[in-house]
Formats: C-alpha cells, sequence, structure tokens
C-alpha cells in the first residue's frame, strides 16, 4: 500500500458554537445517524467539541482525496466514529482503499489528520 492523500483541517470551536446556536439543523446535516448518536451522549461542551471534530474530520477528508466538499451530500458519506477505547475509525467513506483518522481538540480549536493509502 501507498499514501493516496493526506489532509488536515482546523476548526475554530466558538465559531462552530455560533453556527449551531444559530442554525441547529445544520449538525444533522453534516453528522450521519451513527454519528448523531454519539453526539447526543454527550454534554451540551462536549457536543460541541466532538461536533468540530466530525466536521474537521470531513474537510480534512476531502482535502486527503483532492475533491474539496462539494455537494452537502459528501458530508454524510463519510462516517468517524468511536471505538469504546475512544479511538476515532473511519467506518464509511466513499474512498476505495484504507482511512486513517486523528481528532485533537483544545478550547479552541478542533484539528483532523486524514491519511488515505491504496
Amino acid at each position: 500500500m501507498s499514501i493516496f492523500g493526506i489532509g488536515v483541517d482546523v476548526v475554530d470551536i466558538p465559531r462552530i458554537k455560533q453556527i449551531v446556536e444559530t442554525n441547529p439543523k445544520f449538525i444533522q446535516r453534516v453528522l450521519t445517524d451513527n454519528e448523531y448518536e454519539q453526539f447526543m451522549t454527550r454534554g451540551a461542551k462536549r457536543q460541541i467539541e466532538y461536533f468540530a471534530g466530525r466536521f474537521a474530520c470531513k474537510e480534512a477528508f476531502s482535502k486527503a482525496l483532492g475533491t474539496g466538499i462539494g455537494p452537502v451530500d459528501f458530508f454524510k458519506s463519510i462516517e468517524v466514529l468511536n471505538e469504546e477505547s475512544g479511538r476515532p475509525v473511519v467506518t464509511q467513506s466513499p474512498f476505495d482503499g484504507d482511512v486513517h483518522v486523528s481528532i485533537s481538540h483544545s478550547e479552541a480549536v478542533a484539528i483532523a489528520y486524514m491519511v488515505l493509502e491504496k
């Protein structure tokens, strides 16, 4: 296998919080049903961090793939869930190969890193 693409994205958490407060439906436009289930198990602060991280994942994935986000449906074609250990894993994507993900956040930013292998 070799690396097909690498993508990284940084998201401003206060900005995401403001967007969600203004347009709560945005969450369900971005998250898959399974991601939304995990989102709902968290308290309000952790929900924003979770959402910001998933948004960053989807942006990073589009950069690694080299396509950009494109249609809004693209958000739901990528799913990143947490294993019981907390490790994030890509459980669905439009990429035909292995996808590796890492997510981190502070009070101010969430960052996601994606590596696509073929």
